[in-house]
């Protein structure tokens, strides 16, 4: 039996909305616009308001530790480290690695779940300043969106320091200072290599790890990060210190133990805490 006229007519006017609440998700300019971070740095992002709004729905305090420095004064170990760790050939794409992004997106799929992101430093960003955590796939195609507005309007130099400014370093810890001040006791600018990767090291799972622990977790992911330093051949030289000698492979992919209602333990030099679950914890092996 066949649709009438009028069903059809309705099912076509569904059809043309939905298209267009998509089109308006993906494309709706965002705030701030991309091109006030030329010359202001964000008050807030989306990521610091949705950590607030979980803090309060929990019924638990919070307070946000972030104080913006500028790139010069952020150390070249930090600034070297996190490129290896995360993203090595930042300075010479233009915003997205479809390579990596193509191998994502095929580990996903033999795991049936949607692992991994294959982001850049840009697409973080992006993700960090204007969306949220999820991994729904409109999310990544405004993702995506966003991080070509981002690599057309602003310098690889102002993206990279508006990233290590706003970057999640721990439970309410923004950006390489406030990290540097909480974790180490001084400020960015005195970061020292180790210091340095044991930071580059927590960052897929900053809630749930410390750096100063010393845990196997963390020594498992340093290690990988001096290995990426020491192969990589896209760094770009910051005049920091040469790597240690080359460290052993990077261990396999292992769970991390949960806690009740869904909590995860977070390593800490001063004792055991806990975090809001990760849905996709990183593993101690890299992307």
């Amino acid at each position: 039996m066949g649709f009438s006229r009028t069903t059809a007519r309705r099912l076509t006017s569904a059809a043309g909305l939905l298209l267009a609440a998509v089109f308006l998700y993906v494309f709706w300019p965002p705030r701030p616009p991309v091109a006030s971070l030329r010359k202001r740095n964000p008050e807030t992002t989306a990521m610091m308001d949705i950590r607030a709004r979980q803090a309060r729905r929990k019924g638990r305090p919070w307070r946000v530790s972030r104080q913006w420095v500028p790139l010069g004064q952020i150390s070249p170990n930090l600034q070297r480290t996190v490129l290896a760790a995360e993203d090595d050939g930042f300075y010479r794409h233009g915003g997205v690695e479809w390579r990596c992004l193509k191998e994502a997106l095929l580990y996903d799929l033999k795991r049936g779940r949607l692992a991994r992101g294959g982001s850049t430093i840009t697409q973080q960003l992006a993700k960090n300043l204007y969306l949220s955590p999820s991994k729904n796939p409109l999310r990544k195609v405004r993702e995506l969106v966003l991080t070509y507005r981002l690599e057309k309007v602003l310098s690889k130099r102002r993206i990279f320091e508006v990233y290590l400014n706003v970057v999640e370093w721990g439970s309410g810890i923004f950006g390489a200072e406030a990290a540097a001040r909480a974790y180490f006791g001084k400020p960015a600018s005195e970061l020292t290599l180790d210091e340095s990767a044991s930071l580059a090291a927590i960052l897929p799972s900053p809630r749930r790890h410390d750096p100063r622990s010393g845990s196997r977790w963390v020594e498992l992911r340093k290690q990988w990060v001096y290995r990426r330093m020491a192969e990589s051949q896209r760094l770009p030289d910051l005049s920091a210190p040469s790597a240690e000698p080359e460290p052993p492979p990077p261990p396999p992919e292992e769970d991390e133990p949960e806690t009740e209602e869904g909590e995860v333990a977070v390593e800490s030099s001063t004792g055991p805490e806990t975090a809001p679950a990760s849905r996709n914890p990183a593993p101690p092996s890299p992307l």
